[in-house]
């Protein structure tokens, strides 16, 4: 009779495909609401000379501009490292960094008054290139090192060594609700703040900090949002500061939504990554020695980039057991949006790197780069100890390798992709399976805490309100299955509440996909509280003394929204009949409930320790189609298996697995970044950027999941599904390099990530150039398997 483990709709399926879902801009406008936007920087690297905002003060509708002199706090603030500034004081660091707050009655008003600033500005020499950055020594934070074992020696005995640069690029989170928030102003100089953010708290705090007001002044409510995915965790925050800062100094309600190009122009992105890698194997393509260089894009400010790169440190091994290893991490600054935490949070581009290695040793050696993963994969008792000293327990990936192999037909069909490369003058077949190892809970030992409020009421319903927030992803819909399975009351008895700060205090992000996790187990330890309280009550009220019946909380069964003591199962009560006895007799019928992450810790100082709970782990296999002529990318078929340990609720799941590959998917194919020689972000529009459309998704899609029951570490052995399958996505840009190597003419093919059509083109025109292949109107300018036939 459990609903958990059921297929329920997300709680709010009907109101997305209706309309009736509101989101922040949906709100209703209040009477004397103002519009919010705001004027930046024109210039990427600048000095501020003078400023002057008299002409745009003049201009009709425009109510107030303010600039940093109007902050009655902090103007510098950050997430872990306060370095970023809410407005320019007079050092300008990318392209539109907000300078001036603009208040109007209208957008027209907002547009005049944006072209009537004054600004004089001292041009300065721009960073844009991770290379440029270093050989200027411009770092964020400190250099990390992660390492073991003797890594000399491992390359002295190697049979094989390689070394390079591999190069994976940016992705914009490209949500359908851009930035948005509203601030309505209170008595007392209070403030309640309607944001679309992932982090509620630290919305609250920074308003705070930056206006001059204490934490209980600012109340942050989020309702929902229309995608995040990272972009929202820390981001929200400016313009919620902003928005706050007009309703507080003009004592009016003040909205503030980004369109869609202002948002993509001016906030921070997936972190581009550079890594200078080595590495040592024997000759079967056994991994003795890995030495890694990670240094990432941070942009103009830290935000979220020393723990970013620290997840990317911590998947550098990815699936792999690498007995000699040496990982070091540096974030580099340079002058464009502060980058910031997406999906996977650094994982990918850690895992992205070994991938590219485990393809360039199966080049090297000529084999089946499957054969080599499954070689270097993680044991089951032997070779299960990470690079930072954690044991890798619970280990499905063997067993997924072999079934996933089988399923797909994979070593078949690489033999048919390879005899199709031989003998088509056209088209490149490739095809790929990469595993993912992927660790749940948050670095940083402090986020791992939640609380939850659970209310019953004399009906028999329950509200309950967490901290987590709700972007799509399914959360409130299974806490609201864990809910009701507590009290055994249907799922449509449950409501989860809008998140707030007035009910919900100093709560963590909802990332690092332990939102379930950490706020669904919360939720659940609230509810047996209340539970417990119902169970001795109903020992009580179920006692009979002429049956010789005694009060026993041990016979008091909750089944299928009834109670009843098992000594007499004729007498029953509904869950409601149970919840208004039990508020005559005055027991407290509502509950916090609090969590922390049990065993996770990590030091930094020694790079070991347990940073995870517990890893999510699974393998895709992925085949394309490759036009020579143009370099055009079609994925025929992807097969994805995994280990997501026993499902709260399967399609929600299934879902986040399909979305996050294609997301996945989409970094590594058709999503680059593309700028100006001045560091302007030229594709911030959905015509120029180009995420994966249907026609994108693999004719053929299959996803499933082992049975896995032995998660006991987390709630109702679930397991975190909304960052690991992103990673997934990698299969495709493997199976890219795979196409390539037939045509390679034994040489190891170079592929940068993005492998869009432009990249494949030039990769393929590189290796005929190469090989010395005369480009004629009946043969393609690029190389052809060496066993290619005439016609």
């Amino acid at each position: 009779m459990s609903v958990v483990g059921k297929n329920i709709p997300h709680d709010s399926a009907k109101g997305h495909v209706t309309g009736e879902s509101l989101y922040i801009d949906d709100l209703p406008f209040a009477r004397n609401e103002l519009l919010v936007d705001y004027w930046g920087s024109p210039v990427a690297h600048g000095r501020i000379r003078s400023l002057n905002l008299e002409e745009a003060a003049k201009i009709p509708g425009v109510v107030a501009l303010f600039t940093y002199r109007d902050l009655g706090g902090h103007n510098h603030f950050g997430p872990i490292i306060e370095d970023e500034m809410l407005l320019v004081e007079e050092l300008c660091e990318y392209i539109g960094q907000p300078i001036v707050v603009i208040a109007a009655e209208t957008r027209k008003a907002i547009a005049q008054a944006k072209k009537a600033i004054q600004v004089d500005m001292e041009t300065l020499e721009p960073v844009f290139t991770i290379d440029d950055a270093i050989a200027k020594r411009q770092f964020i934070g400190t250099t990390r090192v992660i390492q073991r074992g003797d890594l000399d020696t491992a390359f002295q005995q190697a049979d094989h060594v390689l070394d390079g640069t591999f190069i994976n690029g940016g992705q914009d989170h490209f949500y359908l609700e851009s930035q948005a928030v509203i601030a309505y102003p209170g008595e007392h100089q209070t403030l309640t703040v309607h944001s679309s953010t992932q982090n509620p708290s630290e919305v609250q705090r920074e308003i705070a900090n930056i206006l001059g007001l204490q934490h209980h002044q600012v109340v942050c409510v989020t309702k929902r949002m229309g995608g995040a995915f990272g972009g929202k965790e820390t981001q929200a925050t400016h313009p919620a500061a902003m928005a706050a800062l007009v309703a507080l100094k003009t004592h009016r309600p003040a909205r503030l939504v980004l369109n869609k190009d202002d948002d993509m122009r001016t906030t921070g992105k997936r972190h581009p990554f550079q890594n200078n890698y080595k590495v040592a194997f024997n000759r079967d393509g056994l991994i003795l020695g890995l030495q890694v260089d990670f240094y990432s894009d941070g942009g103009a400010a830290a935000d979220l980039s020393t723990s970013i790169m620290g997840r990317a440190m911590t998947h550098a091994e990815n699936a792999y057991f690498i007995p000699n290893i040496k990982i070091t991490g540096t974030v580099c600054k340079t002058n464009f949006p502060p980058n910031t935490a997406f999906r996977g949070f650094g994982g990918p581009q850690g895992i992205a790197n070994i991938e590219n290695i485990i393809e360039e040793i199966a080049a090297t050696l000529q084999q089946d780069a499957y054969d080599i993963r499954r070689l270097n994969c993680y044991g089951l008792q032997e070779r299960n100890m990470t690079p930072y000293g954690q044991v890798f327990q619970n280990n499905w990936l063997p067993t997924i390798f072999n079934q996933l192999a089988e399923r797909a037909d994979y070593k078949n069909r690489r033999a048919e992709v390879e005899a199709f490369n031989a003998r088509s003058r056209t088209h490149l077949k490739g095809i790929s399976m990469t595993p993912v190892k992927f660790g749940i809970s948050f670095n940083t030992k402090f986020l791992n805490q939640g609380n939850a409020l659970v209310n019953v009421y004399l009906d028999g319903t329950v509200q309950v309100s967490t901290g987590g927030t709700e972007m799509g992803q399914g959360l409130n819909t299974k806490i609201q299955q864990l809910v009701a399975d507590e009290f055994h009351i249907p799922a449509e008895s449950v409501i989860v509440m809008s998140t707030s700060t007035e009910k919900n205090n100093n709560t963590s992000a909802t990332a690092a996909s332990s939102g379930t996790d950490i706020n669904g187990s919360a939720a659940v330890i609230a509810a047996q509280k209340i539970r417990e309280r119902l169970i001795e009550f109903a020992s009580r009220h179920f006692a009979l003394k002429e049956l010789g019946l005694i009060p026993s909380t041990g016979h008091i069964q909750f089944e299928a929204g009834q109670i009843y003591d098992s000594r007499n199962p004729d007498k029953k009560l509904t869950f409601a009949e149970l919840v208004k006895l039990a508020y005559f007799d005055r027991v407290n019928l509502g509950e916090r409930g609090f969590y922390t992450t049990p065993g996770v810790d990590f030091n930094w100082e020694t790079g070991q320790g347990t940073p995870f709970l517990y890893f999510t782990t699974g393998c895709a296999v992925s085949e394309v189609l490759i036009d020579r002529f143009t370099g055009e990318l079609k994925v025929l078929r992807t097969d994805i298996l995994m280990d997501i340990g026993k499902p709260i609720n399967p399609g929600i799941d299934r879902g986040q697995i399909t979305g996050a590959f294609i997301q996945g998917m989409g970094w590594v194919t058709t999503e680059e970044l593309k700028f100006s020689a001045s560091g302007e972000l030229l594709s911030h529009s959905p015509t120029t950027y180009k995420i994966p459309n249907i026609q994108d998704v693999p004719e053929i899609f299959n996803v499933d999941w082992v049975d896995n029951d032995g998660n006991h570490m987390n709630v109702r052995r679930s397991k975190a599904v909304g960052e690991p399958p992103l990673v997934l996505g990698l299969s495709v840009w493997a199976a890219v390099k795979h196409a390539l190597g037939c045509v390679s003419g034994g040489q190891i093919p170079k592929l940068n990530l993005p492998a869009t059509n432009e990249e494949i083109l030039m990769r393929l025109t590189e290796l005929a150039e190469s090989r010395s292949v005369a480009p004629s109107p009946v043969t393609p300018p690029f190389a052809v398997c060496p066993n290619e036939p005439e016609n």
